[in-house]
């Protein structure tokens, strides 16, 4: 019996939504896989002295460290929660910024750069406030010496702090991934008009590398600040005593006054130096898996 009309369709539509997603989401984890280690060490760098000023050592010194003290599997401490956060996250983060695009287009009969950023926000924000678990377990794991699996690190939370631990710092960390994918994705889509207007790029390799590579320097500069908050606030255990920070404001407000106004960007150049190639690799392999499922380009 053959399918009707109808039926054909909605199946047609399904599979196009599992692809839209899909893409996205092994496109997230295969940069995420790449950039792990930049991101354990960018987590250390952050919590370099904290509440307290004093010289704070960079990448390398953090690196070597890390080696000689804990070998270098330390380097990928909290992968699988991260790689589980990346397909979710990235599925939604990237997947939700083209209907939101769209959405925006028929309502207000325009896609500028505004509307592609606030299409951004939306997307990053809903995004994370659904897989902030995986993003609290993955920065506890990045920051312990013990040899704890994911499943024991969230009991452990459970038993000592409570379901509501899970989405500490949730806020900064909608805010911080808000201004990402807004940051990111709307720069990369102005980016690839700009230079295809402009210059004999079209559609393909090149186009994609130079675009993302404007965009990951353009997300770093914007998040920087949030995501090093976020990092205090998930890593703040409150068995352990009174809470430093009551919340994000608080925690950019004693960070500044006990840590100095440049301690906002403490690992820095950790966080650039990951998110540059996170993005570029990300924009790469999402634009192509797009191509080989017969996708239009982003």
């Amino acid at each position: 019996m053959q399918p009707r009309y109808g039926d054909a369709r909605q199946q047609v539509r399904g599979r196009y939504g599992l692809y839209h997603f899909g893409t996205s989401g092994a496109a997230v984890a295969a940069a995420t896989a790449f950039t792990h280690p930049l991101d354990v060490i960018k987590v250390r760098l952050q919590m370099q002295l904290a509440g307290q000023r004093g010289n704070l050592v960079g990448m390398g010194t953090i690196f070597t460290q890390m080696v000689e003290a804990e070998g270098t599997r330390s380097l990928y401490l909290g992968l699988a929660p991260a790689l589980t956060r990346s397909v979710v996250y990235g599925g939604l983060r990237l997947g939700l910024y083209e209907p939101c695009k769209h959405v925006c287009s028929y309502a207000f009969g325009s896609t500028n750069f505004a509307f592609k950023f606030a299409s951004g926000v939306i997307a990053g924000g809903l995004a994370t406030a659904l897989t902030n678990p995986m993003e609290v377990l993955k920065v506890r794991l990045q920051m312990s010496k013990s040899s704890t699996s994911t499943i024991g690190e969230m009991r452990k939370v459970l038993a000592h702090e409570g379901f509501k631990a899970l989405w500490k710092g949730v806020g900064p960390a909608m805010a911080r991934a808000g201004c990402l994918t807004a940051s990111q994705m709307a720069t990369y889509d102005e980016a690839k008009q700009a230079l295809m207007k402009w210059t004999p790029l079209e559609e393909g390799f090149q186009l994609h590398l130079i675009s993302s590579c404007i965009a990951g320097t353009a997300g770093t500069l914007v998040t920087a600040p949030v995501d090093m908050i976020k990092t205090r606030l998930m890593l703040q255990r409150e068995s352990k005593g009174t809470r430093v920070y009551r919340n994000g404001f608080h925690c950019a407000y004693q960070v500044v006054v006990t840590e100095g106004v440049k301690s906002l960007y403490k690992g820095g150049f950790a966080t650039f130096a990951r998110l540059g190639p996170q993005t570029t690799i990300t924009f790469v392999v999402c634009e192509k898996l797009r191509e080989l499922a017969g996708m239009t380009a982003i």
